[in-house]
C-alpha cells in the first residue's frame, strides 16, 4: 500500500489538449515542464492532461480523447462564462483558465496558487492495483459541503506517430495524460472509489491524483497525489 497526503500550498493545473491541434504540443512540454519542476523541488503542484474529442473528426482520432473530458471542459466554460471551448486551455486551482502555452501566466498563476493553504487536507491510498482496476482509499478533513472528489489516473512518457491532421508527420511525446477518471459526490471523510485503468497502463510511469473540489464556484480546496505501486 502506498499513500501521501498534502498541506500547505498547492497547484492542480488542469490542460484540456488534442493530439489534433498544431497549437497544443508547446502546451504540452510546458505542462510537462511545470510537473518534472515540481518534482525536483518538491513542490505540491499537480498536472492533468485532459484529451478533449472534439478534434477527433477534424483528420486524427485522438487514442486518449473521452467525451467526459470535453464535458469537463464544457462545465468549466459555464462557470467563467466564455463562449465556446478551445485547445490548448490551462486551469489553475478550477478558478483561473487561460492560454496553456503562455508561460508567463502559468509562472504567475502557480506561484500564487502555491501561496494559499488547503482548507480541505486530502490523504489518498491505493487499496489495490490489478484485474484493470485500481482502489483508492481517501481521507479528508472539513470538506465543504457539496463538493465532490476528482480522482485521475495519469501516465507519463507516452509516444504517439501522428499520421494524419493539424501535426501529421509527428511523434508527439507526452506527460501526464489522464487515462482514467472519476468524480464522486464527498458526503463523508472517508470513502473508497474505484477506478478502471486501460490496457496498456504501465504503473512504474502513473500516478494518482485526487482533488477535492467546490461544486458551485469550482474552487479547488485540497489536493495530493500519490505513485501507483509497481510489486
Amino acid at each position: 500500500m502506498t499513500n501521501a497526503s498534502t498541506d500547505g500550498g498547492f497547484a492542480v493545473v488542469e490542460m484540456f489538449t488534442s493530439q489534433g491541434c498544431n497549437s497544443c504540443p508547446p502546451a504540452e512540454e510546458l505542462l510537462s515542464e511545470i510537473e518534472r519542476d515540481a518534482r525536483v523541488h518538491g513542490q505540491n503542484v499537480f498536472a492533468l492532461g485532459f484529451h478533449v474529442d472534439y478534434w477527433d473528426n477534424l483528420g486524427w482520432p485522438d487514442q486518449f480523447a473521452d467525451p467526459a473530458y470535453t464535458a469537463r471542459q464544457e462545465a468549466y466554460a459555464r462557470a467563467f462564462g466564455t463562449r465556446g471551448l478551445y485547445t490548448p486551455q490551462m486551469v489553475v486551482n478550477g478558478t483561473d483558465e487561460f492560454v496553456g502555452s503562455d508561460r508567463r501566466r502559468a509562472a504567475s498563476t502557480i506561484m500564487s496558487a502555491m501561496t494559499s493553504t488547503a482548507t480541505t487536507p486530502l490523504t489518498l491510498s491505493i487499496a489495490h492495483l490489478g484485474g484493470d482496476r485500481v482502489m483508492v482509499d481517501y481521507r479528508t478533513e472539513r470538506p465543504p459541503g457539496r463538493a465532490v472528489l476528482n480522482v485521475a489516473v495519469v501516465e507519463r512518457g507516452l509516444d504517439s506517430e501522428i499520421a494524419r491532421g493539424e501535426n501529421a508527420g509527428r511523434t508527439l511525446r507526452q506527460d501526464n495524460v489522464v487515462r482514467a477518471f472519476r468524480s464522486v459526490g464527498l458526503e463523508a471523510e472517508r470513502g473508497q472509489v474505484e477506478l478502471a485503468t486501460p490496457p496498456g497502463l504501465d504503473p512504474r510511469n502513473a500516478s494518482v491524483v485526487g482533488y477535492v473540489q467546490e461544486n458551485g464556484d469550482r474552487a479547488i480546496v485540497g489536493a495530493t497525489a500519490v505513485e501507483l505501486p509497481t510489486e
